[in-house]
């Protein structure tokens, strides 16, 4: 849901001052059973949903403003030249891409579709049923000038590759094989909360959790041990408890791919060190496991898990990191935990990610652009680079104008 309401964000900043205003009131008053629905969806804390919901908000509130600097870029004056012995003036504008098709699997869009029924009338709609006829109706439409998509890198390709026909605009941001990189100079509390919050948010299902930790063999043991420690504090349960950190998984698929991926891992030598099996709770739940010697050579190394899981690998050298952490088409999240200000420059510098975390597991705010490199992705979101995805630049050149 964050990411739809990101993007919503993002339209409704372009349109005046009023709806953005109303629209943000009115999920300021309703911000409660926005989170609610998202726990009551997918299972994660309440508190983790109120979060997520206080940061569309943050977003919607600065975009608004931002769009005012918008019209500095419409009145771009130009320049004038001599061309052929008559002036020539030229300028720039900036007009909408006009209709853009949102592509979300979340339920909680009706809801905020009928909240904002008066300010959403006439630029937003939602149109529900087969996934795959309404993407091709999408695709084939030339009325639709851009298609953005939160999701898999499977479809995000199919998008992409079906929007070559009319040539439209897209904006992907898809799937991620974040490293969490641990330097033997890092500071062991941080990097064990940083790390911890990085990788069991949402029940590690979101695209920038952290899906390798890289640890340096000078601080693994320690780090594994208290890492460990950590995590086995973490309390599953009902998202709309108290004190719980951990929700179910999305859906019984979601629990046989983390099953698979433990089973491919410890069949290649690597040890779980806590958990590994589904939780006494039942159902979607899962315990918060945490894998020894993991190598390279392993699916969840290789490949998004997208659970509860976090698989520690050793590495030598700081060269040995920055190999691994790129050694994937993924690009688009990674944290790194050092007290080194020039390794700290060296290695963001090196690595082949759209959003580096340095000693910080939550990195998330209105105010930076998001997105990611190679297959995780193509524009970003937030900030004010976010709002220039949904405008076209026009270039007008006046001449042979008469004198007023």
């Amino acid at each position: 849901m964050e990411h739809f309401m990101v993007k919503l964000c993002q339209i409704l900043t372009i349109f005046p001052s009023t709806e953005s205003a109303f629209m943000y009131d009115l999920m300021i008053s309703h911000k409660e059973e926005l989170a609610l629905l998202m726990t009551l969806e997918q299972g994660k804390p309440l508190k983790e949903a109120l979060g997520e919901v206080a940061y569309v908000l943050a977003l919607l509130n600065f975009l608004a403003e931002e769009a005012k600097r918008i019209y500095d870029k419409c009145c771009n004056k130009g320049f004038e030249k001599a061309h052929d012995e008559k002036v020539i003036r030229t300028t720039s504008t900036y007009g909408l891409v006009q209709v853009t098709a949102f592509i979300s699997n979340h339920a909680d869009l009706f809801y905020i579709k009928n909240l904002g029924e008066e300010c959403l009338t006439g630029c937003a709609d939602v149109v529900v049923g087969n996934a795959s006829d309404i993407g091709d109706t999408l695709l084939q439409s030339t009325k639709v000038r851009k298609i953005t998509f939160t999701g898999s890198t499977a479809v995000g390709k199919k998008l992409l590759a079906g929007s070559a026909n009319t040539v439209k605009r897209i904006s992907l941001e898809l799937g991620g094989n974040a490293p969490c990189i641990v330097f033997d100079d890092a500071d062991l509390d941080v990097a064990v909360k940083g790390a911890l919050a990085a990788k069991f948010r949402n029940s590690g299902q979101t695209c920038v959790c952290a899906n390798r930790i890289l640890v340096q063999e000078g601080i693994y043991e320690k780090f594994a041990n208290a890492f460990a420690k950590a995590v086995q504090n973490l309390q599953v349960g009902n998202g709309l408890v108290e004190g719980i950190a951990q929700g179910p998984l999305i859906n019984e698929a979601a629990v046989e791919k983390v099953e698979k991926f433990i089973k491919d891992a410890t069949s290649k030598g690597a040890n779980v060190i806590l958990g590994g099996r589904r939780h006494s709770l039942g159902m979607t739940f899962y315990e918060p496991t945490v894998l020894g010697n993991v190598n390279d050579e392993m699916l969840v190394s290789r490949e998004e898990v997208f659970g509860p899981v976090a698989p520690l690998l050793r590495f030598k050298t700081e060269e040995d990191a920055i190999h691994i952490a790129n050694d994937t088409n993924a690009g688009l999240a990674a944290y790194i935990f050092t007290t080194s200000i020039p390794r700290s420059w060296r290695v963001t510098e090196a690595l082949e990610y759209g959003l580096v975390g340095v000693n910080e597991g939550l990195i998330s705010t209105e105010v930076a652009p998001f997105g990611g490199f190679k297959q995780s992705g193509l524009g970003r979101e937030g900030s004010k680079y976010g709002i220039d995805e949904y405008l076209e630049l026009k270039y007008v050149c006046l001449g042979n104008m008469k004198e007023a």
